[in-house]
């Protein structure tokens, strides 16, 4: 009787007819394995009893079938390669772009100082850069006096002291600025919006630099 597709699943196996043992390093058997089993089966099948009709059908369909599977596989390794390529290049073309990362909270630390990155769109002339807790009252107000003549994205470093000097405790503070620019108009912007000004690849993901950081491109809501 010969032997079943679907029973051999070794990675070593002996052909009936006392051959050579074949190796399958792989423990796969493809729709070239299968062939050559089929074709074998044939050929030192038993003339006075031979394989019946309904048994070559079977086996020739489940042949159809691994190889149809196979295609389909192929299909989808294309697919995914397709995508991931269109992913990149989606990536690349929000170079140039403003990124918001969806809010403007910057985390405060105990005992430590909190550095934090703002993007000013216009050449500062004069303005206030304005910390608020999570009930929207302003826990600290900075002059922007040492920005002035300045734009892009500039860094600020706070204690996490009040305007009163007293330390505030650890959590979620919110950071605006409103300041005018040198042609006398006025000009608001917030942490946590930058222009993307290159992006990096990882592992296969995508990093935008937004200011002086790269950040995954999963972290970024919104671009415009």
């Amino acid at each position: 009787m010969a032997t079943d597709f679907q029973a051999v699943s070794s990675a070593t196996y002996t052909p009936t007819y006392g051959g050579d043992i074949i190796e399958n390093p792989d423990s796969v058997l493809d729709k070239d394995s299968f062939m050559q089993l089929l074709l074998t089966e044939l050929q030192y099948q038993d003339p006075t009893d031979p394989m019946d009709s309904d048994k070559i059908l079977t086996q020739t369909s489940q042949l159809a079938t691994l190889e149809s599977a196979d295609n389909t596989n192929k299909a989808m390794e294309e697919l995914v390669a397709q995508m991931k390529a269109s992913q990149d290049f989606s990536s690349i073309s929000a170079i140039g772009k403003m990124a918001s990362l969806g809010s403007n909270a910057i985390t405060l630390q105990e005992g430590q100082l909190s550095n934090f990155e703002v993007y000013f769109q216009n050449e500062i002339q004069t303005g206030t850069l304005t910390i608020s807790d999570n009930n929207g009252n302003v826990v600290r107000s900075v002059p922007l006096d040492e920005q002035a003549g300045k734009s892009g994205v500039l860094a600020f470093q706070w204690d996490g002291k009040n305007d009163s000097g007293e330390q505030l405790n650890p959590g979620n503070y919110y950071v605006t600025a409103d300041y005018t620019d040198t042609n006398g108009e006025a000009q608001k912007t917030q942490f946590g919006i930058y222009p993307v000004e290159s992006v990096r690849f990882d592992d296969g993901k995508a990093l935008m630099k937004l200011g002086s950081s790269y950040i995954p491109q999963e972290y970024i809501k919104e671009y415009f």
